[in-house]
């Protein structure tokens, strides 16, 4: 729940135009609000007073907010519009560029970009040009060419930190990759001319046909068998930028033609696990998404990934684990369960499974050290371990999938555990 500070307001503050200007800041911002809502909110507020800071927030959040993962956008244009006597300088100072070496005052928290592009609504694009530099100024050239593309920079960029236009540039880029994966050989075989095995009963078939006379010999190759890819992802509160965008990319693996995929299973869980994976089936992403997330009710919720994990190795493993099935775990280890039980769910997850692989946006931190209870516990019990917060750790499935001697930092990881 955010702060209340005081609202300072001018004496004339025409509070229905700051509602009407503020609703739009948060239709910009992608909340889905008409005329309609905008009407109800000031009615709201009439009816509610203006007394309280804490039942004017509540009434505004209750006529604008219908899905959770708003609240934090609202919140942060909240914040921003209402309660910061600077925030246009503040934002200002946020869009603007800043030269290399030169730091922000504190990074920006998740969704506090966004509110920013929807408040200042293009100003940082459309200021005055104040002139020409004097003489006296000194003028600093940059060589385009040192300088790293816009594609470059957003695919090393963490989701929590990208703005409005970024988050849909990243899901663009997720939409156009893929997850191949090579086929794994079997036993059974699949006829052949140039098989290195000899296929008898063909072979002895087609004698019959020709009075016991046998002709040619029939050969074999091994028959190529395609692994499933199973997929559990956290929605939980401190994962829910991350589970979004990453969702995006299931569905573009989940729709993949010649992936060599078997079949995509998707499960989401918080403090209860739900599976989505026909919603993913669907072309349209927005509306495979909206069913997802109409089905998951637990999303920014609390986290039990031991009694989720348990929930899946009890009801679903046998059914889409088949064998060889590949594993993908999303989420930040971040539980108050029983850690014991947890790493016995993760050892039974992971002996089902061909491999287990498991990509933690925490990872993005030089100093990370599995120091929570859960991440300890469930260290042990994974093949490779990898950082999951930008475009480009996504991009490197692919070579993490297809090579099965990475471990990712595992390796560094266990070796801190141990000295600890």
């Amino acid at each position: 729940m955010p702060e209340y500070p005081a609202l300072e307001l001018p004496d004339d503050p025409k509070l229905g135009q700051n509602i009407i200007h503020f609703a739009r800041a948060l239709r910009k911002a992608g909340l889905p609000i008409g005329t309609g809502r905008v009407i109800d909110a000031i009615r709201a507020v009439e009816a509610a007073g203006f007394g309280e800071k804490r039942d004017f927030y509540w009434t505004l959040h209750a006529c604008f907010v219908n899905r959770p993962e708003h609240r934090v956008v609202f919140a942060q244009i909240f914040r921003l519009y209402w309660r910061d006597p600077r925030y246009l300088e503040h934002m200002m100072a946020m869009m603007l560029p800043a030269i290399r070496g030169v730091q922000e005052d504190h990074p920006a928290q998740a969704g506090e970009k966004r509110a920013a592009e929807a408040l200042l609504d293009g100003a940082n694009r459309d200021m005055p040009d104040t002139g020409a530099p004097g003489d006296d100024e000194t003028q600093i050239e940059i060589d385009a060419s040192l300088t790293m593309s816009s594609e470059e920079r957003l695919r090393s960029l963490d989701f929590e930190q990208m703005s409005t236009d970024e988050v849909a540039q990243a899901k663009r880029m997720l939409a156009r990759l893929s997850l191949p994966v090579k086929p794994i050989p079997s036993r059974r075989g699949q006829p052949s001319l140039r098989g290195r095995k000899i296929d008898w009963r063909r072979t002895l078939r087609a004698s019959m046909r020709q009075g016991g006379e046998m002709h040619d010999i029939a050969r074999l190759t091994p028959r190529p068998r395609w692994p499933n890819l199973v997929v559990l992802c956290d929605i939980s509160g401190s994962m829910s930028q991350y589970s979004r965008i990453i969702l995006h990319f299931l569905h573009a693996v989940s729709n993949a033609k010649g992936a060599g995929w078997a079949r995509v299973h998707a499960f989401t869980f918080g403090t209860r696990l739900t599976n989505i994976t026909r919603h993913l089936k669907q072309r349209d992403v927005d509306a495979a998404l909206a069913a997802a997330g109409a089905q998951a009710q637990d999303w920014e919720g609390g986290t039990r990934i031991g009694a989720c994990l348990h929930e899946f190795n009890r009801d679903w493993s046998r059914r889409v684990m088949g064998q060889g099935a590949v594993v993908l775990l999303i989420t930040d280890g971040l539980d108050r369960d029983d850690p014991d039980a947890l790493a016995r769910e993760m050892q039974r997850l992971h002996l089902s499974s061909r491999r287990l692989i498991w990509l933690n946006p925490l990872l993005r931190w030089d100093g990370f050290a599995p120091k929570a209870r859960g991440i300890a516990a469930m260290l042990p019990h994974v093949d490779s371990f990898r950082a999951g917060h930008s475009v480009a750790s996504l991009q490197e499935l692919a070579e993490v999938i297809s090579r099965p001697d990475d471990v990712g930092e595992k390796a560094r990881l266990m070796a801190s555990l141990s000295s600890q």
